[in-house]
């Protein structure tokens, strides 16, 4: 009977053991997800703590504000000081397309190269083409989004079609395309 217990206890010893190595080999394991959770954190405020911080933008209408010093040749631009606010992470302003249309100067195929891209109809109407998407006609409160360089364009609008576009980064590339 000694014979027997001393078995179980060396058998019982040897379950712990393997046991205490699992453990430790699962105590190891966590360390090492939480260390690279901790470092992915630290590198994550870095990144942050590298941008400025924004500052508030307030802008009231001003018809004298709207120029023509943006992408399009057949547009008007208001800012709306929010690249100067956010330091560059972000661009809104308010586009009156000038009317009438001219399918050959406004129907030129394209892409923006930009993280976001957002257009909300403030007046009037204008119909786009989206890549996938086919033609639309967006009237006052239509709003949509422009996944990143997604092939598009403007068909037609109206002469009093005011647009609000948010796009991330301020500063972006377009780029036309061959028809």
């Amino acid at each position: 009977m000694a014979k027997k217990v001393k078995s179980r206890n060396a058998a019982q010893a040897a379950v712990k053991k393997r046991s205490g190595s699992k453990a430790a080999a699962r105590s190891s394991a966590r360390k090492a997800v939480k260390s690279k959770a901790r470092s992915a954190s630290a590198r994550s405020s870095a990144k942050k703590a590298v941008r400025p911080k924004q500052r508030i933008a307030i802008s009231h209408h001003r018809e004298e504000d709207f120029k023509a010093d943006g992408l399009r040749a057949y547009a008007k631009y208001r800012d709306l000081g929010i690249a100067d606010a956010s330091h560059g992470l972000a661009r809104a302003h308010v586009i009156r397309l000038q009317g009438p249309c001219n399918p050959d100067e406004v129907s030129k195929l394209h892409f923006h190269a930009v993280d976001f891209q957002m257009v909300y109809v403030l007046k009037g109407w204008v119909k786009t083409y989206m890549d996938g998407e086919g033609e639309t006609l967006m009237k006052e409160g239509s709003a949509w989004t422009q996944p990143p360089k997604i092939k598009h364009m403007i068909l037609d609008y109206s002469d009093d079609v005011e647009l609000l576009e948010v796009i991330l980064p301020a500063e972006f590339k377009t780029v036309e395309l061959k028809a």
